[in-house]
């Protein structure tokens, strides 16, 4: 979900000049369809290399401009007016919009994408980038946001949702994308995760040590410090593991207002609920987010997010969080201090947690100065660094 905008002169701490690397370099990325954390950390890795071209399996300018007749016209990505290179999967009809369908074809379709002869390939990846092929004179550097998810940790989950009459064949079609992941770990020069959280499951299905460096989260000047309103928000990409089902029926046991901002699977299992506390505002972008973060008393996060942008953006805001205590969101938010931990995925234990929250009094300032430590500048620094180490190894 795009929550903000380095444009915005509001958000000033998002801005930092970064000095280009000065190599011949192209990117890859899984999909391009829409603005969310993993396209955020793509745009900063771009200003590293701003002459880089963008390769990428599936390409939708509309996810990215709002005018669909101009969109329709572009095969440039980003400020900079990145070129973008797309996979065969870009030919068939439909690809822009149902392209996790296309999972079993997609570790063939990176292979085929032979990269330019460069001085560095930068995967921004959580699913198979780094599998295309690059030349041999290349050093590889992946920014892992995770070992893709539904064919390694949640694999079994994942065969729950597809349609009866495909899921015996999935465990076998996992496993060959499991192992064309593998491969394609293993000619990676450098990882990096973006929470120590993903670096334990880089280091338990590669077998590979990485560097961490947190994404880059857009943040305000400073936090808001007016009254708040009485409502908790979830925001979010709501597929299953964010566990937005536990948002919603804590809210709904304790009779708390709820407001829900994003799309996904799990929002249109609620989408008819018939109660007025519970409100879904859909897919919302730039300042819209910010009122909600600006007003909220709390952030609910119930599922186990490999870093999670969202709890950094509303602590930033002065929003307190209440969050799942596995996973990178307790790399940002500091239990009893700027947010609450819950200790497993189960409802008591999130009314639970709610109910400590609401006895606990937050400071506003403490929550922004934690933000902080996630900023753009600190992001283009700590990369340019990585970068500039994995160039000069012989």
């Amino acid at each position: 979900m795009d929550t903000a905008s380095a444009s915005d002169p509001k958000i000033n701490d998002a801005v930092g000049a970064a000095e280009p690397l000065g190599c011949t370099a192209v990117l890859t990325h899984h999909w391009l369809v829409k603005r969310r954390g993993g396209e955020r950390v793509l745009e900063a890795l771009a200003e590293l290399l701003p002459d880089s071209s963008v390769h990428t399996l599936v390409f939708d300018p509309g996810g990215f401009v709002d005018d669909q007749a101009v969109a329709s016209q572009r095969d440039t990505w980003g400020a900079g007016a990145h070129p973008v290179r797309t996979s065969i999967l870009q030919k068939i009809p439909g690809s822009k919009r149902h392209y996790p369908k296309l999972l079993p074809l997609m570790p063939a379709a990176a292979r085929r994408m032979k990269l330019p002869p460069v001085d560095l390939v930068v995967c921004s990846d959580a699913a198979i980038a780094k599998a295309m092929t690059p030349d041999p004179r290349s050093k590889v550097v992946c920014y892992c946001h995770s070992p893709a998810r539904y064919v390694w940790d949640l694999a079994d989950v994942y065969g729950e949702t597809l349609p009866a009459v495909l899921r015996p064949f999935w465990p076998a079609v996992a496993r060959r994308i499991r192992d064309a992941d593998r491969r394609a770990a293993d000619r990676v020069d450098q990882f990096v995760a973006n929470s120590h959280h993903v670096s334990k499951r880089i280091r338990r299905h590669y077998g590979r040590e990485s560097v961490v460096v947190h994404p880059p989260v857009d943040l305000p000047a400073s936090p808001h410090v007016g009254e708040r309103e009485d409502y908790y928000l979830c925001a979010g990409q709501h597929v299953h593991y964010k566990r937005l089902d536990l948002a919603v029926e804590a809210c709904r046991a304790l009779k708390r207002k709820l407001v829900v901002i994003g799309e996904g699977p799990d929002v249109e299992r609620y989408r008819d609920l018939d109660e007025p506390d519970i409100r879904f505002q859909g897919w919302l972008e730039g300042d819209k987010v910010h009122q909600y973060y600006r007003r909220a008393c709390g952030l609910l996060f119930p599922g186990e997010e490999d870093f999670g942008i969202v709890p950094v953006e509303a602590l930033a805001h002065g929003c307190p969080v209440i969050c799942y205590g596995v996973g990178g969101a307790t790399e940002s938010v500091v239990d009893g201090e700027t947010g609450v931990w819950f200790e497993r995925q189960e409802l008591d234990c999130v009314v639970a947690a709610i109910e400590r929250f609401e006895r606990l009094t937050f400071d506003v300032v403490a929550m922004h100065e934690q933000a902080r430590k996630f900023s753009r500048p600190r992001f283009l620094s700590e990369m340019r660094a990585v970068l500039l180490g994995v160039l000069e190894r012989r």
